[in-house]
């Protein structure tokens, strides 16, 4: 019973998590420094751990590493967003009766939509860079510790631009989210963390250990990239149901950015980096689904319901490929 008891405890920490997180944003926390720092590195803390724990093993494979964030944005940015968007639609502009527009857009009623939809936009152009980088990078078939160093810094970057422009927008606003419920918040989300941890390295050395079978050290790339998917899945159908669609994105992009580049410069930075066979396919499926969402988000501002039933059926081309040449 042991390894479901650890993976109960993983996705009970990870959810733990996400309900905190989601408190704090709906208290105004997301808009503050601390929620431009904070808040990407929870989301995206199975990813960091599983990075650091074969980054400091001596017979850790990078190849593992690379598998596993791959299939994490890969399937966030496919499947996880193309099914809400089949299944209900995702719509980033709010409908407005005609006989209201001019009275709502003096008002500047549909302007919070159309700055959430520009910061969508650049977070998709950081996930272009950042893949782009990774994969000119990765056609020596290796990544090594100065690849590690550049991938670092320029996650590195991107979080100190953003500090930078909520510190503007906190100047501009002039209020703070830091209530009495914050140092609560901020407790449990440390208990969730060590939750995660002490239940990612358990199952990691379990699964290293099995040799056969699909639930073996072959497939622990897969395996843990899946499962550390499946908290913000889980989030990104809740608020599909509800129909806010900018959340389900808002909650799938951002969780790329911790996976690629800051996970693999994490591993790298320790030893080089072998990459899976199917890293090429990855990478050009993940390219294309970037674009796909910039393209729809930026003229359209929604993903259609066809383009989602595509971007389920490239996931499951990725896992033909993915799964037959690894």
């Amino acid at each position: 019973m042991a390894p479901w008891l650890f993976l109960a405890m993983f996705l009970a920490a990870s959810f733990l998590m996400l309900w905190r997180l989601e408190a704090l944003s709906a208290g105004g926390f997301e808009g503050t420094v601390l929620g431009t720092l904070v808040m990407p590195y929870c989301s995206g803390l199975g990813n960091l751990i599983f990075a650091f724990i074969l980054g400091r093993s001596a017979t850790g494979n990078g190849a593992d590493v690379m598998t596993n964030s791959l299939v994490n944005n890969v399937t966030n940015m496919t499947l996880v967003l193309g099914l809400p968007a089949l299944i209900w639609g995702m719509n980033l502009v709010p409908k407005v009766k005609p006989d209201g527009d001019k009275k709502k857009k003096a008002k500047g009623v549909g302007r919070p939509h159309e700055l959430n939809r520009l910061s969508l936009l650049l977070t998709l152009l950081a996930v272009l860079f950042f893949s782009g980088i990774v994969w000119a990078m990765g056609r020596k078939g290796y990544l090594d510790s100065s690849d590690g160093l550049v991938m670092v810094g320029m996650f590195l970057f991107w979080q100190f631009f953003h500090v930078f422009e909520v510190l503007k927008q906190s100047e501009r606003q002039g209020k703070s989210a830091i209530g009495w419920m914050f140092p609560i918040d901020i407790a449990l989300l440390a208990v969730g963390a060590y939750g995660i941890y002490v239940s990612t390295e358990w199952l990691v050395e379990w699964v290293s250990n099995s040799y056969t079978g699909f639930i073996s050290v072959k497939h622990l790339g897969w395996l843990s990239g899946w499962l550390m998917v499946l908290p913000n899945a889980v989030m990104a159908f809740y608020y599909g149901i509800r129909k806010q669609p900018e959340v389900v994105y808002a909650s799938q992009v951002g969780d790329a950015h911790v996976s690629i580049p800051l996970c693999l410069g994490i591993y790298a930075l320790y030893h080089r980096m072998s990459l899976p066979p199917f890293f090429e396919i990855s990478m050009l499926i993940l390219v294309v689904a970037a674009l796909v969402h910039f393209f729809f988000v930026g003229l359209f501002g929604r993903l259609p319901r066809v383009v989602g039933a595509l971007l389920v059926a490239a996931y499951g081309w990725f896992l033909w490929k993915g799964l037959l040449l690894g």
